[in-house]
């Protein structure tokens, strides 16, 4: 299963919906020109989230979604199922039949659901003062909401223990026309390595952002490391603070790009991706364009500095950037970069928190909590949750796989911030300090024994009787005697 199918069907429907107005909120429409532009996206086939059928939307809804997403700073968001209102509401169960179900895991507290609901079905058909009989799924809503959860029976130690071909495509220059519109990025691998402290010499890489419109570099870093998402990340972030967040981004298909935390980091902040075609480097030529500007002009200025180390390098890019690169007359544009980013127009939007942004660039998973101990285990490290949500099993987390000194526990039907996940600390927890619980949902005590037989199985053995045959077995080795040994 992609990675796209396992999001929430609320994700799956707004991905579409922004896919088909980003280019809208990408290139505003002039006066007079949008019903034009939507009427032109009403007569294009899109994909079903679902099911992957080809489906056609109306003018009139793709224009409510353009204007439901226009100056938002959440278009995503925006665009997103609404959560029904009885979302998180308790099931519709009458009191009486609650109190059926009650006694009846007191009882049987390792059945199943689907156990309880068969048998709670024959005790309704038996006593119809119980009131209406409530769907399985009814019946499974108000078992979890009052902490009626299966109990699990311990078990007892025994002993110790091949690519598709490219379609040839005409080549076409571009440019949009408002500022922040699309930036390009990518990763570039410098021609002359570094000195380190430990005394290595090693070759960095420089990540650059570049606005379409303006050329204007939003951002320049050099790293260590090749090309990863923890970088691209650091960077990107940099780059929205600087100039505020795009409505586009385009790279190529390197996997720091299309990795999780890039491409729903992206998503949360209301940018489309783009990715280039294979064996294309031609549609990302403006990038290209300012590596040769860097080995061209930045590095051979170098040349004479005997220790080249990160930092110097990167001093020297940030300052060759700002002061020669913004201020230099483009030969297409007719003027500095600087000067058509400040004209407009501009589609930018303020930059969010640091802490908006590190919570945005996080993968998205789905863990089961430990009953146990309440902890979850994402990459291999086990995690502490908040008592508050110990009656919570499936647990909607995200997480950036490079930082796992916290993890982000989400609502998974809005996608709100609820609390954040620590490592857990053993030995902390050795001080045997322990907070009493405050009982959310107090579960029954549970019977010491079970009351007769099951409603199911005693109507099954009154349906059999009822038959009049007797019963298909041969008795062997029974202490009661037989009819024949009465008389």
């Amino acid at each position: 299963m992609s990675q796209d199918e396992q999001a929430p069907a609320r994700l799956r429907w707004a991905r579409l919906r922004f896919s088909i107005i980003g280019q809208l909120l990408a290139s505003p429409p002039e006066p007079g020109e949008l019903a034009s532009r939507v009427d032109e996206l009403a007569r294009t086939s899109w994909k079903h989230p679902t099911t992957g059928e080809a489906l056609r939307f109306s003018s009139k809804t793709i224009e409510r979604m353009y204007y439901a997403a226009r100056g938002q700073e959440d278009p995503l968001g925006a665009l997103e199922r609404k959560v029904p209102k009885h979302a998180g509401t308790h099931p519709s169960v009458s009191p009486a039949l609650a109190a059926a179900l009650t006694c009846q895991y007191q009882a049987h507290p390792r059945w199943s659901y689907q156990l309880h609901h068969d048998n709670l079905a024959v005790l309704v058909k038996q006593t119809p003062s119980l009131g209406p009989m409530a769907s399985y799924g009814t019946v499974c809503r108000f078992m979890k909401d009052h902490a009626l959860v299966r109990e699990r029976q311990r078990r007892r130690n025994k002993g110790k223990g091949s690519e598709s071909e490219v379609v040839p495509r005409e080549t076409r220059s571009y440019e949009y026309a408002h500022v922040n519109a699309l930036w390009h990025f990518d990763f570039h691998e410098g021609k002359r390595k570094v000195l380190t402290a430990t005394g290595e010499r090693r070759t960095p890489y420089l990540f650059g952002l570049l606005d379409d419109c303006s050329r204007v570099c939003c951002h320049a870093q050099w790293y260590l490391e090749r090309e990863n998402t923890e970088d691209l990340v650091h960077g990107l972030s940099q780059g929205i603070q600087k100039r505020g967040p795009p409505r586009a981004l385009l790279s190529d298909n390197g996997s720091p790009m299309k990795a999780a935390e890039t491409t729903e980091g992206v998503e949360r902040l209301g940018i489309v991706q783009y990715l280039t075609l294979s064996n294309s480097p031609q549609q990302n030529g403006k990038q290209e364009h300012f590596w040769t500007l860097i080995e061209g002009r930045l590095m051979p200025m170098l040349e004479g500095e005997p220790v080249l180390t990160l930092a110097l390098l990167n001093t020297a890019t940030q300052a060759w950037v700002e002061q020669e690169y913004h201020r230099t007359i483009h030969s297409e544009l007719k003027k500095t970069p600087m000067e058509r980013y400040l004209e407009g127009p501009n589609v930018g939007r303020d930059s969010p928190s640091s802490e908006a942004l590190r919570r945005a660039f996080r993968m998205e998973i789905t863990r089961t909590q430990r009953r146990s101990d309440g902890t979850v285990t994402v990459e291999g490290v086990r995690f502490e949750v908040p008592a508050a949500y110990r009656t919570l099993t499936r647990l909607r987390l995200r997480v950036a796989r490079w930082d796992l000194s916290n993890i982000h526990l989400v609502d998974p039907r809005t996608g709100v911030h609820l609390a954040m996940l620590l490592p857990l600390d053993k030995v902390k927890n050795a001080d045997r300090a322990r907070r009493v619980l405050t009982p959310c949902a107090a579960p029954p005590v549970p019977a010491k024994k079970p009351a007769g037989i099951a409603p199911l199985l005693r109507e099954l053995m009154a349906e059999y009787a009822a038959t009049g045959l007797p019963p298909a077995y041969l008795p062997k080795d029974d202490s009661t005697p037989s009819n024949d040994e009465e008389t």
